[in-house]
């Protein structure tokens, strides 16, 4: 195999590669102490050729190989794409045009949902891929023969995949299936979380104006630090930690240590005083200026019966298609179903809404049931 170290022979590769319908890609990074991942190396793989290139190597430009990813005439193949592209965007401003995500693909040809890379070479190649090496430390130089013959295996046999899913997907005519996710997956806006936004990734709930216009300012707040300080965000301040000081709302030093969440003398930190001006400034918001907490719906619960039965018919309709249950419907989508009959979700639009969108509209409204045969469960009109 080849470890590309210099500009001149990543542009060589590049633009031999540009020559081909695609290139396989992967990388190996490090991400434990950062915020922004460290890109240790960058696998490629055309149908003739694979390299290794190393990004940490002195003097190399990565700007050819950017300039392959924007290639819309050559399509970046991964699998589970969306941690490799995340880096280029970060690296490039960029993401690949046009990608194919081998995971993404399996899922609607019968491989079960987000199947691993190691699963798929095996029921397609038969190969067993040493995994030993996987949990590494890639910026360590030199890397021995073993690190580097697991990374290259990770676009080598990424080819075979690529083309025996192409062909499942012209032969099963489902294209169309995974193109939502593609798509999202070359949307740059998707990788850049912006600081405002940073409390739409916390799972806790408030259900107080104020409490949750103090999760928005503190969850900024975490994401500006954690960036500009480049670690995790969980070294600035927890995601529990967040959730409390919404609700306890803390205005002095001494009232961080009856927290649950911050060890004792957190309160004479410099981020104490941060997060003190933040609940001072939050406190004097006018309440007509608060943001409004959703109401809860009125309507079934989408807990209740009519949920459990589109569930059901989820899981019928997914192995009757041989198609993972997630890629018709989120289990968001089934809860919004049951509160609204026009919800803006993907499993009501297009050909999801197809296979299992209208039968799930059918069966909260009585106009379908699901019965047990020795096929299976199968949905059953009622004459009415």
């Amino acid at each position: 195999m080849k470890i590309i170290t210099s500009t001149k022979d990543l542009a060589d590769f590049c633009n031999a590669a540009k020559t081909f319908d695609f290139v396989t890609v992967d990388t190996e990074f490090l991400r434990e102490t950062t915020y922004w991942p460290i890109l240790c190396l960058v696998q490629m793989a055309t149908p003739e050729d694979a390299v290794i290139v190393d990004p940490m190597a002195d003097n190399i430009d990565l700007s050819p190989m950017f300039e392959l990813f924007q290639d819309k005439s050559v399509v970046k193949v991964f699998h589970a794409a969306k941690q490799d592209i995340e880096i280029f965007v970060k690296l490039s401003g960029e993401a690949p045009q046009p990608v194919f995500d081998s995971q993404v693909a399996a899922a609607v040809c019968g491989f079960g949902d987000s199947v691993s890379y190691d699963n798929l070479v095996r029921q397609i190649t038969g190969t067993q891929l040493d995994k030993s090496s996987r949990f590494t430390n890639w910026s360590h130089r030199p890397l021995t023969d073993k690190q580097l013959t697991y990374a290259i295996g990770d676009v080598t046999h990424l080819r075979d995949c690529y083309l025996h899913i192409l062909d499942l997907l012209d032969k099963k005519q489902r294209h169309a299936w995974i193109e939502d996710e593609l798509n999202a997956l070359m949307d740059k806006h998707k990788y850049l979380v912006q600081p405002e936004d940073a409390w739409k990734r916390l799972k806790m709930k408030v259900n107080r104006p104020r409490d949750l216009a103090m999760m928005k300012r503190l969850a900024a707040w975490r994401e500006t630090k954690a960036q500009q300080q480049d670690v995790p965000r969980g070294r600035v301040v927890k995601d529990d930690a967040v959730y409390e000081l919404a609700q306890q709302q803390p205005t002095s030093a001494k009232a961080f240590d009856r927290l649950r969440s911050f060890s004792k003398g957190f309160g004479r930190s410099s981020s104490a005083e941060e997060i003190i001006k933040i609940v001072t400034e939050v406190q004097s918001i006018d309440k007509d200026d608060l943001p409004s907490v959703p109401r809860k719906p009125n309507g079934p619960s989408p807990k209740g019966a009519i949920g459990d039965l589109l569930r059901v018919l989820l899981k019928a309709v997914s192995e009757g298609e041989g198609v993972a249950p997630r890629i018709i419907a989120s289990s968001d989508d089934i809860d919004s179903i049951v509160l609204d009959d026009e919800a803006d979700v993907r499993a009501l639009s297009g050909w999801r809404r197809n296979v299992f969108g209208d039968k799930a509209l059918a069966i909260k409204h009585g106009k379908m049931a699901l019965g047990a045969t020795p096929e299976g469960i199968v949905p059953i009109e009622i004459d009415l």
